[in-house]
């Protein structure tokens, strides 16, 4: 490997650890979270934000997130939101 291949291959490696948001959703899904502390779902949590009320959203998760006796915090925010709908 070139030393200009392995320096692109590195920068591409840098580049897509960067988040980029364009749409609204996307910010909004992203906050959700990392307030439930469940990046692992981030993508879901857009999809959310998609197609629901996105600060309906984030104030439901900072409430789940206040509660201390919630151990699995994206799924009970999940049960809540299915609940509501």
């Amino acid at each position: 490997m070139t030393k200009f291949a392995a320096h692109y291959k590195a920068e591409l490696a840098r580049r897509s650890k960067e988040s980029r948001v364009y749409r609204k959703h996307q910010l909004t899904g992203l906050l959700i979270a990392e307030i439930l502390h469940d990046e692992k779902h981030k993508a879901l949590y857009i999809k959310l934000a998609k197609e629901n009320n996105g600060e309906r959203l984030l104030a439901l998760a900072k409430d789940v997130a206040e509660r201390k006796n919630v151990k699995n915090k994206g799924a009970y925010f999940m049960r809540m939101v299915t609940s509501h709908e």
